[in-house]
């Protein structure tokens, strides 16, 4: 798909559904100040409701662009739609299908553009926030851009797993870090131990920002992701967090295979911050 052909309708949609989103709930921003007004990034939300990917562009004073299933191209109610409003279609079986996503990603940030991706790889049934793949950090180290951590609250209670319709007139609170600047590892092999270092480092924000539990595994239900590579984390220092802030679908392993104990992202990032 070429890239002209996604984002079409992005927006004129926007010019519609973003008011009736905003009548319909009250979306309360938090951190604005912390998404560049110009030039490329990635943003990386938590993910528990499959009203996600309406509220943050609504938020958002800037276009984004989104990966997204490519079973979606099979229908003919979603093959034109989706990406048209900014949807990139990824194979879920990975390989050179996954990298042609990446490489999409890849150009679109590097003319400027927000590239949004979740770093669970899927949404979250049980409202915990899951161990994140490594994709969007091989992407920033590609590209340079920083990563903006965003933590959405409330979309879970407007939009509850199995719902067919949604709750009106409930807050919700969308929540943007300071980024996480891949340049901090400039000079460093660009291997699994640094993607799984980046991403964890935005897994600790992306919690703070949302307030919910963290679960050290990955989500089970498979779902689109841009290419991500694994590694154990081990003893190895992870970079500090950025801070307390406000409040406000990436195949990977379902699990590991057999291997030492592994630490929780909080775990390392906090006994590196002592």
């Amino acid at each position: 798909m070429a890239d002209r052909e996604v984002g079409q309708l992005y927006d004129p949609a926007m010019k519609v559904l973003g008011p009736i989103f905003r009548f319909g709930w009250r979306i309360n921003v938090h951190g604005l100040e912390h998404v560049p007004t110009e030039g490329g990034a990635i943003i990386c939300p938590n993910h528990t409701s499959v009203l996600d990917s309406f509220f943050l562009p609504v938020a958002l004073p800037r276009r984004i662009t989104y990966v997204g299933k490519a079973e979606y191209m099979d229908d003919w109610k979603t093959r034109r739609l989706f990406p048209a409003l900014g949807m990139i279609p990824i194979d879920r079986s990975g390989g050179n299908a996954s990298e042609s996503a990446l490489n999409t990603a890849q150009r679109l940030i590097e003319d400027g553009e927000l590239f949004g991706i979740y770093p669970e790889g899927t949404r979250s049934r049980s409202g915990k926030l899951y161990r994140g793949h490594t994709g969007p950090a091989r992407l920033a180290v590609r590209t340079g851009a920083p990563i903006i951590p965003v933590g959405i609250r409330g979309a879970r209670e407007i939009m509850p797993p199995e719902a067919k319709v949604p709750k009106f007139f409930k807050s919700l609170d969308v929540s943007f870090g300071r980024p996480v600047d891949p340049a901090r590892y400039q000079g460093r092999a660009a291997d699994h131990l640094v993607y799984r270092q980046i991403i964890d480092e935005v897994m600790y924000e992306i919690r703070e920002l949302s307030g919910q539990e963290y679960v050290d595994e990955y989500a089970t239900k498979q779902a689109p992701t841009m290419p991500a590579e694994t590694a154990q984390i081990g003893s190895a220092p992870a970079p500090s967090s950025n801070g307390h802030h406000p409040p406000g679908e990436a195949d990977g392993p379902a699990a590991d295979q057999a291997e030492p104990p592994r630490r929780t992202a909080t775990e390392v990032l906090r006994s590196h911050s002592r």
